[in-house]
Parts: structure tokens; C-alpha cells; sequence
């Protein structure tokens, strides 16, 4: 038997913002990021919604990328004091991702933040509080996930938190709030939902549901993104894009992820790399790798008008040129010698990372340094280069 993981509630659609009127409580804590959200009038949307529905709000903004652990117990100090029933991450997935983890501090005030590391150890949540989505970007899916990465800017690594717990209550797809992000933004959230769904249809997870999400975020992704990047007015292909993050999320939500997310974990963490980019540069060189372990990329080639894992991956890295995403890690201006001093640390990490499990084929630390350095190079990966 399985258990299908989503959010409590999903509201889905241009407007559908709106539904924040419904919402039935006395005290919300908003957590936002930078200014996004206030510029575009969202924020006050929300405050507006909320008091419509006599709910009174508190705002913490200024969660700043790849947030922090100690970002997440200001926000936590915050809620202890204004005692909210309702916590609300709006925007980025930073955001989103942080409001969590905050909400789990709130809850749990002595909770041990390296004790959560390990996957499926968050204590049981909503004693105090319940919560509510709402992403600005089409990307994480971190409105129905349980999902939550935190980095740990001493060690420069970074720790997705992963338990059931943090799946929403409500989730908010509303496509309209996205129709301010940047093209950039844009670009790199669109190809990390592609991943999700590519990493979701290849685990080591058998899950029908999950399968059938995933080859139709594939495919709303392929016909979407580059509309929404070059038009980003164009409603309904933000829509478009918002509703595949979504799907992308609940099938790695119950299927999760693989090694193109541990390789991510860590360039993201130590040299700032956005997580999309990143993915969009690791996935075609892993479908590559796993290959070798798995038959299951060409049913998701077939979606896209494909035969093989190889048509696969190189109508991946077509996608990222029209897009106009990098496609080496050197073109972040990272220097030979830097990479060299850091590969065997961030592939150790990406070993030890909790993706790696779920992963179609099991790698070695070999392996894995040998798919960083021809990523680095923006080089294709054969297995010839384990050896060299």
C-alpha cells in the first residue's frame, strides 16, 4: 500500500488568491523575501484578503536566498511572540522554504536544527499552527512538498530537511503573481521543475501517480517555459508553467529525487549558483550516467516527440539554450584552481546528500567527481572519464 502526499487544500487558477477570504482563523505571520512582493502589490493583496476574513497579520520579510538556519529562528522568535494560527510563506521557495522551517521553531522552541538533517525526523507539526503556501515562482514546487532546504553558511552546504510534516495545508497556485518574475527567474525556476520530473519518473520509487505527473509537467514545461520567458505577460502561460511546478512537486513529493539534486545541493551552497541553473546543467549529463542503470528515459522522451535517453538529454540542453541558461559551472566565473581546491569536499557531500538514495543508480565518489568535472567544463559525460 501507498500513501498519496499533498497538500490539505489546492487552489489552482489566475485569482485564485482571492481564496485567502475563506481562510477561517484569528493570526497570520507572513513570510516574504525581499521586496518582490510588496513592489507588486501582492503583499497587500494577501494583508487585505486576510482582514477580509478578520484574520490580523504580522510581516517578516527579508528572507534572503539559500536562507539560513538562523535566519529561520528570527522569524521563529517572531511567531512566539504574536502566537499566529496560521503561518504563511509567500514568494520564492526561499521564502516558502524558510516560513517552514520557522514554523517548526515556533512549535518546537528546543528543536535541534542538525537533528532534522536526517530525513523523516521533523516532530509532528500543526499543535500550534497550520500552514499556507503561496509560491510566486514556477519552479520548486514547495507548495505541496515536504520539502525544506536550509543552508549552513559555516560549513557552505546545503541540508534539505525532508518529512511529511511540511507539506502545506493550503497551497496557492495563483499564475498572476508570477507575471512580475524576471526573465532570469523565469528561466531557472521552469528548468528546476523539469528536473523534478525527470528525477521523480527515474527513482528508485515505483509510483504510478507520480509517473503520470511527471510526464505531464514534462510536457507543459516543454510547450511553456520558453513563452513565459520571452512573454512573460502571457497569463496563461504562466498559469501553464505554475500548475507544472505544481505537478513536478506532488510527483517527487512521492517519488523524490535523484544525484542531479545532491550535485546541486552543494555549488549552490558554496559558490551561490542558482538552483535551477545548476540542475539544468547537471540533468542531461546524469540521464547520461543513469542510463546505464535504467530503461525508464525514453517513455519520457516519447512525451516530448523523443526516442531515446540521448535525444532526451540533448533536447534538454536545446531547452536551456532557448532559454538562455549557462550550460558549464566555469561560466559562473569560477576558477580552475578554486574548483580543484573544493571537488572533493562538495562531492562528498553530494554523497552523503539524502537525494543520492533515491537515485536510479547507485554512484561512487568516482563517479560522482567525474559527472562535476565534465558539468564544470560543460563537457559530455561518458564513463570513459571515471577512469581518466
Amino acid at each position: 500500500m501507498s500513501k498519496l502526499f499533498i497538500a490539505g487544500e489546492v487552489f489552482h487558477g489566475a485569482g485564485s488568491l482571492s481564496e485567502l477570504a475563506n481562510i477561517k482563523g484569528k493570526k497570520a505571520v507572513i513570510v516574504t523575501g525581499g521586496s518582490s512582493m510588496r513592489k507588486s502589490g501582492t503583499l497587500d493583496k494577501t494583508i487585505a484578503y486576510l482582514a477580509e476574513a478578520g484574520i490580523e497579520t504580522q510581516i517578516f520579510e527579508g528572507v534572503e536566498e539559500d536562507p539560513s538556519s538562523a535566519t529561520c529562528l528570527k522569524g521563529a522568535e517572531i511567531m512566539k511572540t504574536f502566537e499566529p494560527d496560521w503561518v504563511i510563506g509567500l514568494g520564492g521557495c526561499s521564502a516558502i522554504d524558510a516560513a517552514k522551517i520557522m514554523w517548526v521553531f515556533f512549535e518546537y522552541p528546543d528543536a535541534d536544527f542538525d537533528s532534522m538533517i536526517k530525513p523523516f525526523t521533523v516532530p509532528v507539526l500543526r499543535n500550534k499552527a497550520k500552514f499556507i503556501a503561496i509560491p510566486s515562482t514556477s519552479g520548486t514546487g514547495t507548495e505541496t512538498t515536504g520539502l525544506a532546504v536550509i543552508t549552513d553558511r559555516e560549513k557552505g552546504v546545503k541540508y534539505p530537511i525532508v518529512s511529511y510534516e511540511l507539506t502545506p495545508d493550503i497551497a496557492i497556485v495563483d499564475g498572476e503573481i508570477c507575471a512580475s518574475m524576471p526573465a532570469h527567474v523565469t528561466s531557472n525556476t521552469g528548468l528546476d521543475a523539469l528536473t523534478h520530473c525527470v528525477e521523480a519518473f527515474v527513482s528508485n520509487i515505483d509510483n504510478n501517480i507520480a509517473d503520470a505527473l511527471s510526464k505531464g509537467g514534462l510536457e507543459i514545461v516543454f510547450n511553456n517555459l520558453k513563452e513565459a520567458v520571452e512573454n512573460p505577460s502571457n497569463i496563461t502561460a504562466r498559469q501553464n508553467m505554475h500548475d507544472a511546478s505544481f505537478m513536478a512537486g506532488l510527483a517527487f513529493n512521492n517519488a523524490w529525487l535523484g544525484i542531479v539534486h545532491s550535485l546541486s545541493h552543494q555549488v549552490g551552497a558554496l559558490y551561490g549558483i542558482p538552483h535551477g541553473a545548476s540542475n539544468a546543467i547537471f540533468l542531461p549529463n546524469v540521464i547520461r550516467y543513469n542510463a546505464q542503470a535504467t530503461e525508464r528515459y525514453p517513455d519520457l522522451a516519447r512525451v516530448i516527440g523523443k526516442e531515446t535517453a540521448e535525444d532526451l538529454a540533448q533536447a534538454i540542453e536545446t531547452l536551456r539554450l532557448e532559454v538562455n541558461n549557462q550550460s558549464a559551472i566555469k561560466e559562473f566565473g569560477i576558477s580552475r584552481e578554486d574548483w580543484d581546491k573544493n571537488i572533493d569536499y562538495i562531492t562528498a557531500n553530494a554523497l552523503a546528500d539524502p537525494c543520492t538514495g533515491f537515485n536510479p543508480r547507485v554512484p561512487s565518489l568516482d563517479e560522482l567527481k567525474a559527472i562535476y568535472n565534465a558539468c564544470y567544463e560543460g563537457l559530455v559525460y561518458t564513463e570513459e572519464l571515471v577512469l581518466g
